[in-house]
């Protein structure tokens, strides 16, 4: 299992380090390639497209013809596309690969979900999700550190040969360590049809829903500061490039520390919990920032540990309300994984650009997107846990003498 662990936490290295990488490199490409700060965001909007539309077709492949084969197909055609993009010779080009550097990469984050389904389940799962996001989160830590290193002597094409080297050796890890998880007996029979009937299932399951807009929309609070952190960092609070991606780590190794927190907590705290815990942090942080930033006191004193408090809250709320979901659809866990990251990555190509359209010089877009989506992750926990509560009460068995536990109870065990 140890070993299992560590080739799924590679695959997850690669879409962090794809977006977080480059990023203390924005200002100079954006000079460079002769394009503006949204200009310079469509390169990262187009990787999450990409990855929107591999999540659609690498999960419920996997579902169907199993996950190995998928998973090397596109942790191959990942580091091919990653490689080029080091010589794009224009912002168009390198939207283009970029697309397809996620399309592909999508493979190993929605399937590797679909794996830990396969071999875990319950609190068990849980708590692999909470240690593959917390071993995952190395990457955000290291990506704009080791992006700042290469960046001063190579350039951010440099960035990019760097990546494809990282996702070459994806490739070879998979074929080296990540089996076959899903037995033929298992797997879904039929073709297009069957697919869409699987999806449908999926997303008739209200708390599924529920616990994947709180997943995405977590997400999307997150991805407004990724996407806004350079210009945020740089142009608003005064810092150099090496000290912002210092200060960008510093969030990465608190959402890490929290997963940690997560991993030894699941099995004593009940996840709904935690989850709870977790988005009472990440929506309390963007709002207290954005109300800062309106009467003018944004100073980096303010900033970096409201930013922190955020990331701490996310470590809880990732590992959580993605356990949550998958948990209820059993049945089509790639298909389910894949759903869940097509939110996350749709949402996140939207905010993107939105953030930059500001301008530069101003940090209102960042929070004012931050907050927004934090509020509307709470709102998805609360009406997922009100569907679950109500579908366990649905299906209590009945005679005479048992009624079903009124609400109020159903809450109170979910908590315990």
């Amino acid at each position: 299992m140890s070993r299992l662990t560590a080739a799924l936490v590679l695959l997850c290295f690669v879409g962090p380090l794809s977006t977080d990488m480059y990023l203390p490199a924005f200002p100079r490409m954006a000079v460079e390639l002769g394009t503006d700060a949204s200009g310079v965001q469509l390169t990262l909007t187009a990787f999450l497209v990409g990855m929107t539309l591999g999540h659609l077709v690498f999960g419920p492949l996997s579902d169907r013809y199993g996950r190995r084969g998928p998973l090397l197909a596109g942790a191959a055609v990942c580091a091919v596309a990653t490689t080029l993009c080091a010589v794009a010779p224009s912002p168009g080009w390198l939207i283009v690969l970029r697309f397809a550097a996620g399309f592909s990469g999508a493979a190993g984050v929605v399937i590797g979900r679909a794996v830990i389904s396969d071999v875990a389940e319950g609190a068990a799962a849980a708590r692999l999700f909470a240690v593959l996001m917390t071993l995952s989160g190395l990457a955000p830590v290291l990506a704009p550190l080791a992006g700042g290193a290469v960046i001063g002597v190579a350039g951010w094409r440099g960035v990019f040969w760097g990546l494809g080297g990282v996702a070459l050796l994806a490739v070879l890890v998979v074929v080296a360590a990540v089996p076959e998880s899903l037995p033929k007996a298992r797997r879904r029979t039929g073709g297009g049809r069957e697919l869409l009937r699987a999806a449908r299932d999926v997303v008739s399951d209200g708390a599924y829903v529920g616990y994947t807009l709180t997943f995405a929309f977590a997400f999307g609070a997150l991805f407004c500061y990724i996407a806004g952190s350079p210009f945020l960092l740089q142009n608003v609070l005064g810092l150099s490039v090496g000290a912002s991606s210092v200060a960008f780590s510093g969030g990465a190794v608190v959402a890490a520390l929290s997963g940690a927190t997560t991993a030894r907590l699941v099995g004593r705290v009940a996840p709904e919990r935690l989850l709870r815990i977790g988005l009472y942090a990440v929506a309390t942080a963007p709002v207290t920032l954005l109300a800062v930033t309106l009467a003018g006191a944004l100073t980096v004193a303010v900033c970096l540990p409201l930013v922190a408090l955020m990331c701490g809250g996310l470590g809880l709320v990732f590992a959580n309300a993605a356990s949550l979901a998958i948990a209820r659809v059993p049945a089509s866990a790639g298909t389910g994984s894949a759903l869940l990251g097509t939110a996350q990555s749709a949402l996140g190509a939207v905010v993107a650009p939105l953030v930059g359209m500001g301008g530069g010089d101003t940090a209102v877009p960042v929070f004012m997107g931050m907050a927004l989506c934090a509020v509307l992750a709470a709102v998805a926990a609360a009406v997922a846990g009100r569907r679950a509560r109500d579908s366990r009460i649905r299906t209590l068995p009945r005679g005479p003498g048992h009624a079903a536990a009124p609400a109020s109870t159903e809450a109170g065990a979910a908590d315990a």
